[in-house]
């Protein structure tokens, strides 16, 4: 009965992610590395939405002492969404630290059924 329960949430929050118009972007960063203080989400690009392209954008970040994003630079992802997650990204600001680092942001696009 547990797994019935379970599976059925599942197939909920798939379906939901699947209505039309859904999109979304979720963003991750190194384990151990800075945290985020403020962080924006990527737009979903117009084209990419209406072409239905999803998945995955990497992008290398520089951040700065006082937490600021210092460059950024694309290491894999599809071309209609990198843009929008580098303009994004270089809004960011993170908490301070004692020097400069170096992460990865990875930002995740999942399309709508239309």
């Amino acid at each position: 009965m547990r797994f019935r329960w379970t599976q059925l949430a599942a197939s909920m929050v798939a379906v939901a992610m699947m209505a039309p118009g859904a999109s979304a972007q979720q963003a991750s960063t190194d384990e151990g590395k800075r945290k985020v203080k403020s962080r924006n989400s990527p737009a979903y690009p117009e084209l990419a939405r209406r072409m239905n392209v999803s998945g995955k954008v990497k992008i290398e970040v520089i951040v700065t002492p006082d937490g600021r994003v210092r460059s950024t630079r694309v290491i894999g992802g599809h071309p209609l969404l990198v843009q929008a997650c580098q303009d994004s990204v270089k809004e960011w600001k993170f908490f301070p630290a004692a020097e400069e680092t170096t992460q990865i942001v990875e930002f995740d696009f999942r399309g709508s059924s239309n």
